[in-house]
């Protein structure tokens, strides 16, 4: 009678584990967030935008880490999601809202509802891609993007003194337009693909250093720069392919009605 072989207890336990140090960091990265919206309901405003751009550099960071020690898993995946709706979600539209969108009323949470949906569609289409997209760019813009822009924005506005309600029609153009932004399909790009531990040129570390003076010279006027140049960059770009594409079917028109008009002449 031969015995059964027992199951590898040792493979049972690795379906059953989970990699402490990425989870770690975005457990962090959802501690800040938490902390940008009870900060937000007390009024502190700045303190609530440097927690959201604080989850953003631990949310890059979590799954760089985790791809460069490959403890990539599915709970990683749908953790980090969990996390990034609550930080880059709830967090930064509850921030406009009683930073600037309150004195809408119903239209100015509604506003702040809006990117908290689009955001979760954002995320949602995201995780079901994973896989199937390039990885040199982003189809739609990024969540923890427009949770940034946000949080530079109020940065920016309390750095030069200006009275958000004097703004807030702007502001609630802007909240529309990220929400737009999230769940369209323009390409925005994508710095996973970066690999900061293979050797550069020079001229690419003199052009780090020169990038870091620039915003370390003044962070709040500069964070805001660069957000809206990156959010500005897949529009932008979008609209110059479109040209292009336009430009090549003419020509590629132009060249049909010539090649008509000689077989006529023949």
């Amino acid at each position: 009678m031969k015995r059964r072989r027992r199951p590898n207890r040792k493979k049972l336990d690795r379906k059953k584990s989970i990699f402490v140090l990425p989870n770690l960091i975005t457990t962090g990265s959802l501690f800040l967030g938490f902390y940008s919206a009870i900060s937000s309901i007390q009024a502190h405003f700045s303190q609530a935008a440097l927690a959201v751009i604080g989850s953003m550099l631990l949310d890059g960071l979590d799954g760089r880490i985790a791809r460069l020690t490959n403890t990539t898993s599915r709970f990683g995946t749908e953790y980090d999601s969990l996390a990034d709706l609550i930080a880059f979600g709830l967090a930064p539209a509850l921030m406009i809202y009683l930073w600037a969108l309150e004195p809408f009323g119903r239209m100015g949470w509604l506003a702040s509802f809006l990117f908290v949906t689009c955001g979760a569609l954002r995320l949602a289409r995201f995780n079901v891609q994973i896989g199937t997209l390039a990885t040199d760019h982003f189809s739609g813009l990024p969540v923890p993007a427009a949770a940034a822009m946000l949080a530079a924005t109020v940065l920016f506005f309390r750095h030069l003194d200006l009275v958000s309600h004097d703004f807030h029609v702007l502001i609630m153009a802007m909240i529309y337009g990220l929400s737009f932004l999230m769940v369209s399909t323009v390409k925005f790009v994508s710095f996973k693909n970066l690999d900061y531990f293979r050797k550069k040129s020079f001229n690419s570390l003199v052009a780090g250093v020169l990038l870091f003076v620039v915003i370390a010279a003044n962070p709040y006027i500069m964070g805001f720069v660069v957000m809206l140049c990156y959010v500005l960059s897949g529009p932008l770009m979008y609209i110059r392919r479109l040209r292009g594409k336009k430009a090549s079917d003419d020509s590629a028109e132009q060249n049909d009605t010539e090649s008509s008009a000689a077989e006529a002449g023949e």
